[in-house]
């Protein structure tokens, strides 16, 4: 096994210090959702900022509660696909489904417009515990509809893909679901990145040595504050892993960390896709923590994932159908 990347392992330390999820109240948890990472140079480097080039719009989609903000990345039109039935990929931010906002996404989404030549919507879904489960899957749900709906003003006619990071994964996952149960949107791509797919007890990490950016304990918090106390975490809308049937599903990117409780998540929801006939390449990033793809200032790692996730999304989207590896 090799060692966590020191500077990830610093920065972990560092924001577990600001933000003690495992120990905070739901009340000091709203409050950390209102607060905003300044707008500088340094968090630019550290977060990753939209490539040039790309036209960014902030709009709403209709949901079950209200409007639902979204945020969308248009390529230039010098872009891979510019002219052509440009693909749709909806976006999900991580965040344990209690963090997070649509700036969590301006790197990744970015980079995959310009790269891929995709239309990407990404969706700011109500978060727990002011609004826990189903609500995010139901606002999530909302907008890949609105998105697919609206896709011929948006100027995406192409395929549609789904893709996210922790919670987002998650979502993206369960959205694949969703969409098969109710009869659309038709999803040809999930890029699922160190997802939770399984939040039943028999499938939690064991206590352990801390990992940067999530513990058991934080899992825990995460999941209390996601699911309260009369939630079911075996609900496949929580846990995917845990769905009847993984047939018909899109194919699939699954990007895991070796240093993530999570990891074992994605592998066995890897092999449970492979097990219904479903196309994944499964990838394990060595020496990488939790949210490594984040970080991209930091993390060497996350652009090699990037590179990963693009190629796959343009061989799926524009390319024709992923070729199980």
């Amino acid at each position: 096994m090799a060692p966590i990347d020191l500077r990830l392992r610093a920065w972990g330390w560092v924001t577990r210090r600001m933000a003690p999820v495992a120990t905070m109240s739901e009340a000091d948890i709203v409050t950390l959702q209102s607060r905003r990472a300044p707008a500088n140079a340094v968090t630019g480097w550290l977060f990753g900022a939209v490539p040039s080039g790309v036209e960014v719009t902030n709009r709403s989609a209709p949901g079950p509660a209200g409007d639902i903000p979204v945020r969308v990345y248009r390529p230039g039109s010098a872009a891979t696909g510019a002219g052509a039935g440009r693909p749709l990929v909806v976006y999900f931010h991580g965040g344990g489904f209690a963090l997070g906002n649509l700036d969590m996404g301006d790197w990744l989404c970015g980079s995959v417009a310009a790269r891929v030549g995709a239309v990407v919507v990404s969706v700011d879904y109500r978060l727990a515990p002011v609004h826990r489960f189903p609500a995010a899957v139901e606002d999530c749900y909302a907008a890949l509809s609105w998105a697919a709906g609206s896709a011929a003003e948006l100027g995406a006619t192409g395929p549609i893909g789904v893709m996210g990071e922790s919670a987002g994964g998650n979502l993206s996952a369960v959205m694949c679901l969703v969409a098969r149960e109710r009869g659309g949107p038709k999803i040809s791509h999930q890029a699922l990145i160190y997802p939770a797919t399984d939040a039943t007890d028999k499938m939690q990490p064991k206590p352990g040595p801390r990992k940067p950016f999530l513990s058991p304990e934080e899992m825990a918090a995460y999941k209390r504050l996601y699911l309260g106390p009369d939630g079911d975490p075996a609900h496949p809308w929580v846990s995917p892993l845990q769905a009847a049937d993984h047939t018909g599903l899109p194919p699939a990117l699954i990007q895991v960390a070796e240093h993530d409780p999570l990891r074992e998540d994605g592998l066995r929801y890897a092999a449970a896709l492979r097990a219904a006939g479903v196309p994944v390449r499964q990838t394990e990033y060595v020496g990488m923590p939790h949210g490594f793809v984040n970080f991209p200032g930091l993390s060497r790692s996350a652009h090699q994932a990037l590179a990963e996730l693009c190629a796959e999304q343009t061989a799926a989207l524009t390319e024709g159908s992923l070729t199980e590896s």
